[in-house]
């Protein structure tokens, strides 16, 4: 597995790459050719606080998990383990779409901030929409972790929203 790892406000030294890339073998036994996956990782300092963000994108789907601790190594740690559970959680599903699926999707994660006092655009973000349907929108929605996720309907052509909705389903929003 290659791994790309960028330190905002933190030089990263030679002691928390090793651990990292340990830790990151944990994930290969679950990747097929886990030689060609490149994992990027991003470590930032806020405070006395450190966020290590992780996304590896796969052929089919992106695995993306981000965890904010006090220690490098816990945030680490934790963000291994969700990314772990993501792949257990969703193992049949992520089976079945992989032996289905021959053509490869790309999504960049949507995340949109805004502060609470102004109405202004603070951040922008460009994706690539591909096609697909209802159900593997919603397994990408859940792998990056977000509340909603924009698709191309594959049927229509169409751009789509899906989102949780407070309930615990899903709604999709669809255009003209």
């Amino acid at each position: 597995m290659e791994i790309i790892i960028h330190g905002d406000k933190i030089k990263i030294t030679d002691a928390m790459k090793d651990y990292l890339k340990e830790k990151l073998a944990k994930l290969e036994k679950y990747l097929e050719n886990s030689d060609n996956v490149r994992a990027n990782v991003m470590v930032k300092v806020k405070n006395r606080e450190q966020t290590v963000e992780i996304t590896i994108p796969l052929k089919s789907f992106i695995l993306r998990s981000e965890e904010t601790k006090e220690d490098y190594y816990a945030a680490v740690d934790k963000t291994i383990d969700k990314l772990e559970r993501q792949i257990r959680k969703n193992k049949t599903k992520l089976m079945s779409k992989h032996n289905k699926s021959t053509q490869e999707f790309n999504f960049s994660e949507i995340e949109a901030e805004e502060e609470k006092n102004t109405s202004k655009i603070v951040k922008r973000k460009t994706i690539e929409v591909k096609p697909m349907n209802e159900e593997e929108a919603i397994l990408q929605m859940e792998l990056l972790g977000h509340e909603f996720y924009m698709y191309k309907d594959e049927e229509t052509g169409l751009p789509a929203v899906v989102y949780k909705r407070n309930d615990g389903n899903y709604g999709i929003i669809e255009s003209e």
